[in-house]
């Protein structure tokens, strides 16, 4: 198991984490993405600044190194959607996603239930989503909607 820790974003850090979320987010083109690009804010450090007013932003440390982050959204009665997650693509296929999902299912102990979307093009994150347990509730041409219900 890799030494995978999270601690919380602040401001200070929203410059390295725009570099990470721009890096990993380019990398989807070898999954199918349609070019460059990403969700809103990806690659903008005022934007990663500015949510974190609004969400739990989390850094996504490897042996206390920087290499992604995540950010999740209390929608209230035990209900928490993940925002986006992302890894430096030097990080990818090691398991640490993996680790930082349980991390991030520890961080809220209270959730019933985990929402999140994602591309349809995307089949890494729609294997690993299935992998975590979350099962596919709607699609649409633009998303993939995925719902996991707590033990």
């Amino acid at each position: 198991m890799p030494d995978v820790t999270l601690g919380i974003a602040t401001p200070a850090g929203a410059v390295a984490l725009a570099r990470i979320s721009q890096r990993a987010f380019q990398s989807d083109v070898i999954c199918g993405a349609p070019g460059d690009g990403g969700p809103p804010g990806y690659d903008s450090p005022a934007w990663q600044a500015s949510i974190m007013n609004s969400a739990a932003y989390f850094r996504i440390l490897l042996a206390g190194d920087l290499v992604g982050g995540a950010i999740v959204f209390d929608k209230g009665e035990g209900h928490y959607e993940l925002g986006r997650v992302f890894l430096d693509p030097a990080s990818h296929r090691q398991g640490i996603g993996l680790a930082v999902m349980h991390l991030l299912f520890a961080q809220f102990p209270l959730a019933r239930k985990w929402t999140l979307d994602t591309p349809p093009w995307n089949m890494r994150t729609r294997s690993f989503y299935r992998k975590l347990g979350f099962r596919l509730v709607k699609e649409t041409e633009a998303d993939l909607f995925f719902e996991k219900v707590m033990a």
